[in-house]
């Protein structure tokens, strides 16, 4: 049963930095032993989470829970499950990454949804009422790359990438959403190769550079050391072309680059990435995209699987998950850990927080203070971040899409998007399809560490 936790400060003892510098381990070769296990493109009537594949509309969190949901200061506006999720002869097996847009013109606001069949589009404005608009089909579909596949917006355009192999990275105009009331099959209108399978992408929205992580076949752009970042220049968004690459550190899993204007003076009005390099956090200057320079290589004792993270408005913390500490048992609950990058040449360690479960974390971001946290089995998290300058974090609120347990494997929430004007949060569920909350939670200040961070 999800319940609050306190987060508390890191035993340093235990979570101390290692000293020196730890060599990368392998990247997967999602070979079957993975995420995958069990995928048989099948959805269920009732899913592995106990969910039921029906849509479901305005239910308010009473009494630690919204229906069969455990939460706590969040509702639900609807969910809408992935058989809804059709187009024409195609029908959704599984989710994945969720990003959001809101056009600028219209003021709607759009879920864009990673399936194992292509990029689904549903229309949040009411979310309430969300409407499917149809699919944009994978670039190509090859064995179960389709699990994988993540998802970014830069000036109304959609980006994705996928592990598919050959995949490179699929480029839409968000623009022909306008008007559109009933699903469609989408196609691409624009596609970048020189990589094929792609584990991850971020974009820095201030600058238009784009970061394509993980690709370690197939990569004939540029030597990016066998999964570094490729450096995308977005300024023509319909036709990306490739800038520079880096492969110093090994392989990237996941990466954030800003216009940085945090408290290291020196690296103002830079771009700066934090990259999640399994088993250390590495801090990137990448201002010149033909020669990016390594500012830091931060290894840590309980490192399993270094895999996402994000920092705080202020570019002061930096808040991490590792993928794999909770299965391993290098820690006994979901885990996230704060660094301090007051000097991004030397960060640090200063604590973590825990929900007090033993679910795998997985992506973080931050909006308005709150951390939000998909952590797998346990759901949507979220922390206040106003203590992070004492090495901690409390959790606030939460919604458990899973509600079957807490269970410490790869099922419920992969992702989520809380950066819609309106308060709404949608979330994917792996094999149960896309939740439409609304949070209740509010940070105790945004003066520290608070704000929307950077996209």
């Amino acid at each position: 049963m999800s319940r609050i936790r306190t987060g508390v400060a890191a035993g340093l003892g235990v979570l101390a930095l290692a000293a020196g510098t730890l060599s990368a381990q392998a990247h997967p070769e999602h070979d079957g032993t993975g995420k995958e296990v069990g995928f048989d493109r099948v959805v269920e009537d009732v899913s592995p989470g106990g969910v039921p594949m029906e849509r479901m509309t305005d239910v308010r969190c009473e009494d630690g829970l919204a229906d069969i949901f455990p939460c706590h200061k969040i509702d639900l506006m609807s969910f809408v499950p992935l058989t809804e999720m059709v187009t024409g002869d195609v029908a959704a097996t599984w989710s994945n990454d969720v990003w959001g847009w809101t056009d600028p013109e219209t003021g709607r606001d759009y879920a864009l949804v990673g399936l194992f069949e292509g990029t689904g589009i549903v229309d949040v404005t009411d979310g309430s009422d969300p409407v499917w608009l149809g699919m944009l089909p994978t670039h190509t579909e090859v064995g179960n790359g389709g699990v994988w596949r993540d998802i970014k917006v830069y000036a109304d355009h959609m980006y994705v990438v996928s592990e598919n192999a050959g995949h490179g990275l699929q480029v839409f105009d968000l623009t022909r959403l306008r008007g559109v009331t009933e699903p469609q099959e989408w196609t691409e209108d624009g596609w970048l190769g020189g990589f094929g399978h792609v584990h991850n992408l971020a974009i820095n929205e201030d600058s238009g550079m784009a970061y394509v992580v993980g690709s370690v076949r197939e990569v004939t752009a540029c030597d990016n050391g066998r999964g570094g970042p490729i450096i995308v220049d977005l300024a023509e968004p319909a036709a990306p072309v490739v800038a520079g690459c880096y492969g110093g550190d090994g392989y990237t899993h996941d990466i954030q680059c800003v216009e940085y204007h945090g408290p290291d003076a020196a690296y103002t009005g830079r771009e700066i990435c934090i990259a999640s390099n399994e088993d250390t956090v590495t801090v990137l200057d990448a201002t010149d995209p033909a020669d990016v320079q390594m500012l830091a290589r931060t290894p840590y004792d309980t490192a399993s699987y270094t895999h996402q993270g994000w920092l705080t408005d202020d570019h002061r913390y930096f808040l991490l998950g590792d993928e794999l500490d909770e299965m391993y048992g290098t820690v006994d609950t979901t885990t996230t850990y704060i660094f301090d990058l007051a000097s991004l040449g030397d960060p640090q360690l200063t604590g973590v927080a825990s929900t007090g479960l033993t679910s795998i974390d997985h992506n973080i971001f931050i909006k308005d203070g709150l951390a939000f946290e998909s952590n797998y089995t346990s759901g949507l998290r979220v922390f206040d971040t106003w203590r992070l300058d004492q090495g901690r974090m409390t959790e606030r609120g939460y919604f458990d899409v899973f509600p079957a347990d807490d269970g410490t494997y790869f099922a419920g929430t992969w992702s989520n998007y809380p950066y819609f004007d309106d308060g709404k949060v949608v979330v994917s569920g792996t094999e149960e399809g896309l939740f439409v909350l609304q949070s209740r939670v509010k940070s105790a200040t945004t003066n520290n560490g608070g704000g929307n961070s950077m996209r």
